[in-house]
C-alpha cells in the first residue's frame, strides 16, 4: 500500500522518494505534439493521455516528475487543463512522487504571488523552477511557501548559458554570486534548492562545495543534451548519496514513436536510474 504525503513539505517527500525507489532520476514530461505516437495525436486529450502513459511506466523508478508548463500553455487552454490533469494524476494515482513544475518564472512582487497561486493552489505542484533577476524581495511570495520547494536557476546546461552567467562581478562569475544569495539571503525557510547542469559538472563541483549538503541540485542536460553522468554524480553527490535530482526528458518520452513508447521509456528511465546508481554506489 502507498503511503500518501500530501501534507509532507517537498524536501522531506523527495528524501522519501530517493530511498523509496532507489533513484536519483527525474523524468520530464515534455509533450510535443510533432513527436507523439500517431493513435495519442488523434485523441482529444493527446499531452494527457502521452504524459499518464508515461507516467504509469515511470513511476517506480523516478524521484520525481517535471512537467514543463511551455510545451503545455503552447496548446492554449486545452493545454493548460491538460497540465491540471497531468498534475492531478500524479497527485492521485503516485502520491509519493514529488511534482517539480518547469516554468523559470520571475517578476515583481506582485506578480509573483499570481504564479505561486497558479503553481501552488491550482496545479498543487510540489515545486517550482524560477529566475532569480528580480532579487529576494519580489521572490518573497515564492520563497514564503514553506512546504513548497523553490529551485533557483544558477548555472544552466544549454548551449550559451555562459553569456550572462559567466561574466564577472567583482571578480567572481555570476552564477557564483547567486549560490551564495540563495545561500545565505534566500533560504531562511530551508526550501531553496538550484538548478545546476550536468554540462558543466566541474562548476556543478564548485556550486557543492559552495552550499554545502543541505541544498539539493535539480540537474538537467543529462540524456538529450549529452551531459556526462559519472561526473555529474561525482561532482554534486551529497555524503548521504542523495542530494541530487537528475532529469531526463526527451531521452525517456521519446524512446520510442511507436504504440509501444511507455514499454520502452520505462526501459529507456530504468536504464538511466542504473546508470546513476552504479556511479552512485561508487562514491
Amino acid at each position: 500500500m502507498k503511503t500518501t504525503y500530501k501534507y509532507m513539505d517537498f524536501k522531506r517527500k523527495l528524501a522519501a522518494a530517493w530511498a523509496r525507489n532507489n533513484s536519483l532520476l527525474c523524468v520530464g514530461l515534455d509533450p510535443n505534439i510533432d513527436k507523439l505516437p500517431e493513435h495519442v495525436r488523434e485523441s482529444k486529450t493527446p499531452f494527457f493521455d502521452f504524459s499518464k502513459a508515461i507516467i504509469d511506466a515511470t513511476a517506480d523508478a523516478v524521484c520525481a516528475f517535471k512537467p514543463n508548463s511551455a510545451f503545455y500553455e503552447a496548446r492554449g487552454a486545452d493545454g493548460i487543463t491538460e497540465l491540471n490533469q497531468t498534475c492531478d494524476y500524479i497527485k492521485t494515482q503516485h502520491p509519493d512522487i514529488p511534482v517539480i513544475l518547469d516554468f523559470k518564472r520571475g517578476d515583481i512582487d506582485t506578480t509573483n504571488s499570481h504564479y505561486t497561486t497558479f503553481a501552488f493552489d491550482y496545479l498543487g505542484v510540489d515545486a517550482v523552477t524560477v529566475q532569480p533577476y528580480e532579487g529576494r524581495k519580489a521572490f518573497q511570495p515564492f520563497l514564503d511557501r514553506k512546504d513548497k520547494g523553490i529551485i533557483v536557476l544558477c548555472r544552466m546546461s544549454n548551449k550559451g548559458s555562459d553569456e550572462f552567467q559567466d561574466m564577472l562581478v567583482d571578480g567572481r562569475k555570476l552564477y557564483v554570486h547567486v549560490a551564495e544569495h540563495v545561500r545565505d539571503e534566500w533560504n531562511a525557510n530551508g526550501n531553496c534548492l538550484l538548478v545546476v547542469g550536468a554540462t558543466a559538472p566541474q562548476e556543478l563541483a564548485e556550486v557543492r562545495r559552495l552550499v554545502g549538503d543541505d541544498m539539493p541540485f535539480l540537474v538537467p542536460g543529462f540524456g538529450a543534451q549529452g551531459g556526462d553522468i559519472e561526473a555529474t554524480v561525482q561532482a554534486g553527490i551529497t555524503s548521504d548519496g542523495n542530494g541530487l535530482i537528475i532529469n531526463s526528458s526527451r531521452s525517456i518520452i521519446y524512446a520510442s514513436g511507436g504504440e509501444d513508447f511507455a514499454e520502452a521509456a520505462q526501459q529507456a528511465a530504468l536504464q538511466a536510474r542504473d546508470e546513476i546508481n552504479r556511479y552512485r554506489k561508487e562514491q
